[in-house]
């Protein structure tokens, strides 16, 4: 299953972490791991299902501490590539993974693509993450421009928890 479009994706983000290819490829396909980083700070995230295989879903629940922000996401793999790539598609969703509007803004895109490839060199990994709306509207598109550097600042505090958790696995 190889449905990658093509179409510009619009953000681009690189980070290096101080960890193996195998680990840090690890920590973003086995739910026990994934768990543990994974959303914005001061949220849990429960996994219902991650089945990383193209075709496959990670279904999962994102909650504040104070339990008063619940959202569910899912990916659906485009193309696996063990330990190298990551192609999924990312949605807002319900408990049983149906895709739906995000509940901060009716006019973001439903669907995100995501390519991320991991590069090792000398013991530290490259993250190279590719994405952006995939079949947007003209009102979605904007909404993602508008959002664009909030969702950057987002991404880099996942990958610092990401980090913390790399080290805290070594």
């Amino acid at each position: 299953m190889n449905n990658i479009p093509n179409q510009p994706l619009e953000m681009t983000f690189k980070r290096v972490f101080d960890a193996p290819r195998e680990l840090v490829y690890k920590v973003w396909t086995e739910p026990q791991h994934f768990a543990n980083w994974w959303g914005p700070k001061g949220f849990f995230l429960e996994v219902a299902k991650m089945e990383v295989r193209p075709g496959g879903i990670f279904l999962g629940c994102q909650s504040s501490s104070d339990g008063n922000h619940v959202m569910w996401g899912k990916f659906t793999y485009q193309e696996v590539v063990t330990p190298e790539k990551l192609v999924f598609i990312q949605s807002f969703s319900d408990e049983q993974g149906n895709t739906i509007r995000a509940p901060f803004n009716a006019n973001w895109p439903l669907e995100i693509m995501n390519i991320i490839t991991l590069e090792e060199n000398e013991g530290k990994t490259t993250l190279m993450l590719n994405g952006g709306p995939l079949n947007a509207s003209t009102d979605e598109q904007a909404a993602y421009d508008v959002t664009a550097p909030m969702l950057q600042q987002g991404l880099e505090g996942t990958f610092d928890q990401l980090a913390d958790y790399l080290a805290s696995q070594k």
